[in-house]
């Protein structure tokens, strides 16, 4: 079984803060675009701050741990965490601000570990992680270091899996003017 992370604990800093789970694309979260393209199995979402923002959904909200302050894989290792603890064989982490992930991403980055590239660029947490790369991952957050996702990526020997849609299906929304091209990309589809 392949459980489902979705990571959205960041603090939005270009976005002015804003929290980028809940910024609409044609009148929809986020959120809510990303779990309509992808749920192949449990779900949960990483995220610090109040929980009860994700009440209505029902799934686990998990706060980075055990190591605070690390960046996205503190997510991911409280992922894999969970994961673990329900039995998954494999975690499939998205960003919450990738609202255009293929259907069939767990299907593609199967099996894991396996990493999203579209045109040469690699999309770090767009990952297929193996539950046996949370001891790994925890002795690399252990260390001191800078705790960049792509380093973590190739100490688990992940695999780049090439997308060669015609537009990113990894397009994420970092800025006012991502959110824009998001919207105009929405209308068009």
């Amino acid at each position: 079984m392949v459980a489902v992370l979705i990571l959205a604990g960041g603090a939005g800093r270009r976005m002015g803060g804003a929290d980028k789970a809940f910024l609409r694309v044609r009148g929809t979260y986020l959120i809510d675009r990303v779990l309509a393209r992808l749920r192949p199995g449990p779900v949960a979402i990483s995220a610090n701050g109040d929980p009860a923002r994700f009440a209505g959904y029902g799934f686990p909200v998990l706060p980075d741990w055990p190591c605070a302050g690390k960046g996205p894989l503190a997510g991911v290792a409280a992922g894999l965490n969970w994961a673990a603890e329900n039995e998954a064989e494999s975690l499939l982490t998205i960003p919450v601000d990738t609202p255009f992930v293929p259907a069939d991403l767990a299907a593609q980055l199967g099996p894991a570990p396996a990493v999203a590239v579209w045109q040469g660029r690699q999309h770090h947490l767009v990952a297929h992680w193996p539950i046996a790369a949370l001891p790994v991952l925890a002795a690399f957050l252990a260390a001191p270091g800078d705790y960049k996702v792509r380093d973590a990526l190739a100490l688990i020997g992940a695999r780049p899996v090439p997308f060669d849609d015609s537009e990113d299906p990894f397009l994420n929304i970092n800025l006012p003017a991502d959110l824009a091209l998001a919207e105009e990309r929405a209308s068009l589809s």
